[in-house]
């Protein structure tokens, strides 16, 4: 039979005020979180904008970072510096086609414009009539 805990003359434990110390996290332990400096984040973006690969980028940063942690905390840089230097180029090229620079010209047709060259290959027999097949054979050789 049990006991009712009104009638116990035992006392109520301590332990509901004291900090454990074993198991689980201590303060002070496990990794620092990252935190990018203003230089690395001048240096990410600038490095994305002259097409450096996200995975070299990664390895370039505090000797090597994995690239989820590039992606997460330096996604402005990243695309930021990719847009600047598309911006940069576009225009030294925009510049250039507006010049009379025929080679520019003809790219920004092609690239932002939607222009493209076609070739059209024909075959006619003579003075441009349908081509005659006299006589068609089939010719099986053998090697060997």
């Amino acid at each position: 039979m049990k006991k009712s805990t009104e009638n116990s003359t035992r006392q109520p434990k301590k332990e509901a005020n004291v900090i454990k110390q074993n198991g689980g996290a201590r303060q002070g332990s496990g990794r620092k979180p990252f935190l990018a400096t203003d230089v690395e984040r001048r240096q990410v973006e600038a490095m994305s904008g002259y097409g450096v690969p996200f995975e070299q980028i990664a390895a370039l940063v505090r000797d090597g970072i994995d690239i989820d942690t590039l992606r997460k905390y330096f996604s402005p840089e990243l695309i930021n510096g990719k847009a600047k230097a598309n911006a940069q180029v576009g225009k030294g090229i925009f510049q250039k086609a507006m010049a009379g620079d025929t080679t520019a010209q003809i790219w920004w047709s092609k690239c932002q414009m939607g222009w493209k060259e076609t070739q059209r290959h024909e075959l006619t027999g003579a003075d441009g009539q349908p081509l005659e097949f006299a006589k068609i054979e089939r010719v099986v050789v053998k090697h060997g």
